[in-house]
């Protein structure tokens, strides 16, 4: 069986599919797995081992996509693919599985777009207390073949390959900043992909400085996206200023790093902390414990999904009226959802999640 998977646009999303790749594997060993995906989100599913192939579409726009999208169409009818799941719903995503000619073709019962698919599953409209891989898994409840196997976080979790190299650069990296065996390693990550996401830079800067003076072993490093550059050096400023001379070294001036390298760093690390955005579902493919800081976006929706033995916390701010929210605009003005969530709070969630983890070191030690 031939199964090509389509999925574009963000990272998270994107790994919020990789679940299913493991369950299709599984389930039908002797299929043959291509994934359809844009270039940013490339890297996730990159030498995943359940993949044969990895097709890589550019962002295009106007003429210029309708030109490409033709020449893909052309590609992928050539496969010959048995099962196409659009796992996006979007136009461009809905159009190439039908210009597939698949058997079976199947998507979500979208106004104006199932016509485009042989076989529909239900997603329910408006932001629901629901997982994002529960709602990709019911694609797979609409293949005929499909066995009824529930969604299992401890079974299928979500999935990035760590790259070698990018490993070993991240260790020379860490060797250079002077962090060794001796050192826990926390990642703070301070972007967000809108403001709606974004915790404010204070916040940022008391988490950071309330972790490093908790421990004298910790090494805080700060990852952002590159127009948040500046907001992650004034954090790390602020945070120096506040531990003092003595202390001011455990933040560590690390610079930029890629997605797969920041996937070598979070694995190398014993926390790591961030918004709901693309490096949190990063996290969620190691086995390091992650803090969560959710604003306008739910937990249940958005939280890792692997092995709940793994630490996870999520922090939010419960029953707001205006909670969740489209993030189009905040109808309160001030994003109470974010501004709202004590940096004390995040730093005894954090506490938590590493005293769990230095328990099961005692325990199998």
């Amino acid at each position: 069986m031939k199964i090509l998977l389509i999925r574009l646009r963000l990272i998270g999303d994107v790994v919020f599919t990789t679940p299913l790749l493991g369950a299709l594997k599984r389930t039908f060993p002797e299929s043959r797995l291509t994934y359809l995906v844009e270039r940013d989100a490339a890297p996730v599913v990159t030498g995943n081992p359940h993949l044969a192939q990895v097709i890589v579409v550019p962002r295009t726009r106007g003429w210029a996509r309708v030109r490409d999208d033709l020449r893909l169409a052309r590609r992928l009818r050539a496969e010959a693919f048995d099962v196409v799941f659009d796992l996006h719903g979007g136009p461009r995503s809905s159009w190439l599985t039908w210009a597939t000619g698949a058997p079976q073709r199947i998507g979500y019962d979208i106004q104006g777009r199932s016509w485009q698919y042989t076989r529909t599953a239900h997603r329910p409209r408006g932001l629901q207390r629901r997982h994002s891989v529960v709602n990709q898994w019911e694609l797979l409840t609409a293949l005929a073949e499909w066995p009824g196997t529930p969604p299992d976080p401890a079974r299928d979790p979500a999935e990035m390959t760590i790259d070698a190299e990018a490993d070993g650069r991240i260790a020379q990296r860490l060797r250079a900043a002077g962090v060794d065996h001796r050192h826990e390693i926390a990642v703070i990550h301070v972007s967000a992909g809108n403001p709606f996401r974004r915790w404010p830079e204070p916040a940022f800067a008391t988490l950071v400085a309330g972790l490093a003076a908790g421990n004298d072993r910790r090494r805080i490093i700060l990852s952002s996206g590159p127009s948040d550059r500046m907001a992650a050096d004034r954090i790390a400023l602020a945070a120096r200023r506040e531990l003092g001379p003595a202390r001011a070294g455990q933040v560590l001036e690390f610079g930029d790093v890629d997605l797969v390298e920041l996937r070598a760093l979070i694995e190398r690390s014993v926390l790591f902390v961030g918004g709901d955005s693309g490096p949190l579902h990063i996290a969620s493919t190691t086995r390091t414990p992650v803090v969560g800081i959710y604003g306008p976006t739910l937990a249940a929706r958005s939280a890792p999904w692997r092995d709940p033995r793994i630490p996870t916390e999520s922090v939010q701010v419960d029953n707001l009226p205006c909670r969740p929210c489209e993030q189009r605009v905040c109808v309160p003005g001030d994003f109470r959802c974010l501004t709202h969530i004590d940096p004390q709070t995040v730093i005894a969630a954090a506490e938590r999640a590493l005293a769990l983890v230095h328990a099961n070191v005692r325990t199998h030690s």
